[in-house]
């Protein structure tokens, strides 16, 4: 392929370690692209080209200058499928289970984004820590005032991030100065979406909290919305819980379970991503599956709430779209490498090996795929968004002595996956754009 020159206006290049993924590495031999001494090459926003240093130097205009990360990787940003942003000030807030925690902490800070400026300050803060974790797309859960969808969409375009976020619709069983109405939550979701969806790169997903906190009326409503509106995503938790599990089932006792709850109104489609899925049966995934409707995994928040262990191979062996999600503020940190790092252990707890090119791969291209974004975001085919970090193998003193003494790229992205957190990612660019650069004193 040739470079597009055009008088080389926007032409970027970035000399590293260069890893993505064209497949799932737990199904596919050639799953992993790895250019040890690589070369990434972007103009104007997006890929142009990527692949070995000495093979594409000289493919280069003259004068076009290389930022030299040598020592370092870059792969494409890590994508979080399932956020609340709102929750940014109450994470790591103790509760004996999910239910009492919503009660005790959740609501309340949630109450406060009615305040258009408290949202202004907490959205910005929260996309910062993205950026600084090298998380460069994110699914994100608003409130049920319309300030904070606003609120985060301008923040998010003054970025010129990739991301996608909703209004929280929620009509009962939660306190009455969160609450909505049936025909409200669907009117400010529909203007919402008229208004930010696929405008530069914001995305809506029309976002029913749960099944418990929404009436008959409601659940029809947005999945009509979703009906409506195809190409919009959809979010909403599910079998997160056994008390929720139990308390689904008391609200909706003809469901066959409460995954049916979201299918009989039309909820399960593609773009459609379910939180957590802990407590599904066979058939609830093969309807995922018959779907493309998807699963964020939520290992931090899960352990925090003492929610249960994700079961890997069930959900691989029907072929359900899998992704990482961080979960806060159940979830215990933004950080997707740490993220990885309780995933790993989650599943071993259930007799599954997640080797480290498997987790890389769900937060990047298999979380774009979830997505349907594929050939948007998520890996470094020619054409997709230039969204990418850099990451320090030596960020800390512990890890560079583990990576210097690794003898597979395997190894090196193990060690990176259990021992990295958010002072291994060096820079973070969005749309070719460096949005991030660690300090050095951090």
């Amino acid at each position: 392929m040739a470079i597009t020159t055009s008088g080389n206006t926007g032409l970027q290049a970035y000399r590293a370690s260069v890893l993505h993924f064209m497949n799932d590495p737990a199904f596919h031999e050639d799953a992993i692209t790895w250019h040890e001494d690589g070369l990434l090459i972007v103009k104007d926003g997006k890929v142009q080209l990527a692949g070995d240093y000495v093979q594409l130097k000289n493919m280069l205009p003259g004068g076009t200058s290389v930022e030299d990360y040598r020592g370092k990787i870059i792969l494409p940003g890590f994508i979080d499928t399932h956020v609340h942003y709102p929750q940014t000030d109450m994470i790591a807030s103790p509760a004996p289970g999910l239910l009492p925690w919503l009660d005790t902490y959740t609501f309340p800070t949630e109450r406060k984004f009615a305040d258009a400026a408290h949202a202004d300050e907490v959205a910005s803060f929260f996309l910062d820590e993205l950026l600084r974790c090298g998380t460069t797309t994110a699914m994100v859960y608003c409130t049920v005032h319309p300030e904070s969808v606003e609120a985060f969409f301008k923040a998010s375009e003054a970025r010129n991030l990739r991301m996608v976020a909703g209004k929280v619709m929620m009509d009962r069983n939660c306190p009455e100065f969160l609450r909505d109405t049936a025909e409200s939550g669907a009117r400010d979701s529909e203007a919402l979406i008229q208004k930010w969806h696929k405008r530069g790169r914001q995305l809506y997903a029309i976002t029913p909290r749960f099944a418990p906190t929404s009436s008959d009326v409601q659940m029809q409503l947005a999945g009509e919305l979703a009906r409506a509106y195809p190409d919009t995503f959809l979010q909403t938790h599910v079998a997160e819980n056994t008390d929720e599990v139990a308390w689904a089932k008391a609200l909706y006792p003809k469901a066959r379970s409460y995954m049916d709850v979201y299918d009989q109104f039309g909820m399960l489609r593609p773009r459609a991503m379910f939180g957590h899925c802990i407590w599904l049966n066979d058939t609830d995934r093969a309807r995922m599956a018959e779907t493309q409707s998807a699963v964020a995994i939520c290992p931090t928040s899960n352990l925090f709430l003492g929610s249960g262990l994700f079961d890997f191979a069930r959900a691989d062996a029907q072929q359900v779209a899998l992704s990482l999600a961080t979960d806060v503020g159940a979830g215990t940190s933004f950080s997707m490498l740490r993220t990885m790092n309780e995933a790993y252990k989650v599943a071993r707890m259930g007799g599954t090996f997640l080797s480290a090119m498997r987790m890389f791969y769900l937060t990047t291209l298999g979380a774009a795929r979830s997505m349907q974004l594929e050939g948007t975001i998520g890996n470094f085919v020619a054409g997709t968004e230039a969204d990418f970090i850099v990451l320090d193998p030596h960020a800390t003193p512990l890890l560079a002595r583990r990576t210097d003494r690794t003898d597979s790229l395997e190894e090196l992205l193990f060690a990176i996956a259990l021992l990295g957190d958010d002072r291994t990612v060096t820079a973070t660019y969005a749309a070719g754009r460096q949005v991030y650069l660690q300090q050095k004193n951090e």
